[in-house]
């Protein structure tokens, strides 16, 4: 078991790597940040679909979340003013709605954001 949570972006990803250095520097979660393409996905528990379609949050003991539920996870391990962010993107009504709504169309729209290229570009959800 590992003893700290990681979580896995799109390194190939302008906007994600660009967002993953923003919160290494600015946010400092308590976990490894990394991309997947240089990481071992199957050790962590996540496929390589799922990587690349949205944010991975992978707990020690193994536990996976994906999309706004790893962006408020990474929020509550910041601690600080961070961890009030966290928490309220996981409330009941916030989680499930408005929080995997603003997830997702940033996501799929990451490609036409600051730093995005087409290779940024999100075809589907894996299967």
């Amino acid at each position: 078991m590992r003893s700290r949570p990681v979580l896995v972006y799109d390194g190939d990803c302008g906007f994600c790597t660009t967002s993953a250095n923003f919160v290494e520097r600015h946010v400092r979660p308590r976990c490894d940040i990394v991309p997947w393409q240089f990481t071992d996905l199957d050790a962590l528990g996540v496929t390589r679909e799922r990587a690349a379609y949205e944010v991975v949050w992978v707990a020690p003991a193994g536990a996976v979340d994906g999309g706004a539920r790893a962006v408020a996870k990474t929020l509550l391990s910041a601690g600080g003013v961070w961890a009030p962010l966290g928490a309220v993107l996981l409330l009941p009504g916030v989680r499930g709605g408005v929080a995997r709504g603003v997830y997702r169309l940033v996501a799929t729209h990451r490609h036409r954001l600051p730093g995005g290229t087409p290779a940024c570009a999100v075809s589907r959800r894996p299967g």
